[in-house]
């Protein structure tokens, strides 16, 4: 199928890849289905297209990646709806990026979970209630890719 998007133009994709929010993302109740684009598996951005509003993408990250001790505490209840078929729920974190990047953040709060077999996904609130909904992550990314330039 073919989708005209506001931020990537054209693209196709198949229905077997949309995943369904059925309980919609947080300020967004009015669309549901979404599919992910990734530009490989070492990846550290993706992005979560909307299917019903092609104006509308969610910029996502595997914060682990950056913050390796983040293990957001979710509560079984919350888990319902998107444990069907055994499928492993994969992690991952909402994105802002604004204009000046040094004040890009994440919202470690509220991770959004996404069952790949089931093709479902939700956002949910973890019980940590020292993560922070406005997490300024650029200063770990610089830390991240210091450390990179160093090891090589």
């Amino acid at each position: 199928m073919l989708l005209d998007t506001k931020h990537f133009g054209e693209i196709n994709y198949n229905e077997e890849d949309v995943i369904t929010f059925r309980e919609g993302i947080p300020g967004f109740f009015h669309v549901s289905r979404f599919i992910l684009i990734t530009e490989g598996e070492d990846a550290l951005f993706s992005w979560l297209q909307c299917i019903e509003d092609t104006d509308l993408a969610f910029v996502l990250m595997d914060v682990k990646s950056v913050l390796p001790d983040y293990k957001p505490d979710i509560s079984p209840d919350s888990l319902k709806g998107i444990e069907e078929n055994g499928g492993e729920l994969i992690c991952c974190n909402i994105v802002v990026v604004p204009e000046d990047i040094s004040q890009m953040r994440v919202n470690l709060r509220a991770p959004v979970l996404i069952n790949m077999k089931a093709k479902l996904g939700k956002q949910v609130v973890a019980q940590n209630e020292d993560y922070s909904v406005q997490y300024y992550i650029f200063d770990e990314l610089n830390k991240g890719r210091q450390k990179q330039v160093a090891e090589c």
